[in-house]
């Protein structure tokens, strides 16, 4: 599976920028959304390659987004990494909602696009 369309869901616009930044130096097209509930409507309208999810967010927080695009099945085979500021805990609980992979804030840019090179092989 080749990436090439990420969204960025973060409330925090600093966040945003970020990760935005370092998915464009790495040569991604990048859209965003500041809520789960935003994720939910701009995925519909233009499909993905891989969404990077913030954990706490108001309305719908990344796990509760996440577990709604795993269960749907037009949108189950977007793959999910969480990006949080707990590892341990954070980690099991969304591999459990349905996300692929996991980064801790702030993102190192290695590991992220490592992690995205991975997926690309896996998926």
């Amino acid at each position: 599976m080749t990436i090439s369309k990420v969204l960025v869901v973060d409330d925090s616009a600093t966040d945003r920028f970020y990760l935005t930044e370092i998915l464009q130096a790495a040569g991604f097209e990048v859209s965003t959304a500041e809520s789960g509930d935003e994720c939910l409507v701009m995925v519909k309208e233009n499909l993905p390659d891989l969404i990077i999810m913030d954990v706490i967010m108001p309305g719908l927080n990344g796990f509760q987004t996440t577990r709604a695009l795993s269960k749907n099945a037009e949108t189950s085979h977007i793959p999910v990494i969480m990006c949080t500021g707990k590892e341990v805990t954070d980690r099991a609980w969304a591999l459990k909602q349905g996300a692929k992979e996991c980064v801790i804030k702030p993102a190192n840019a290695e590991e992220l696009v490592g992690k995205i090179k991975t997926l690309e092989k896996n998926t």
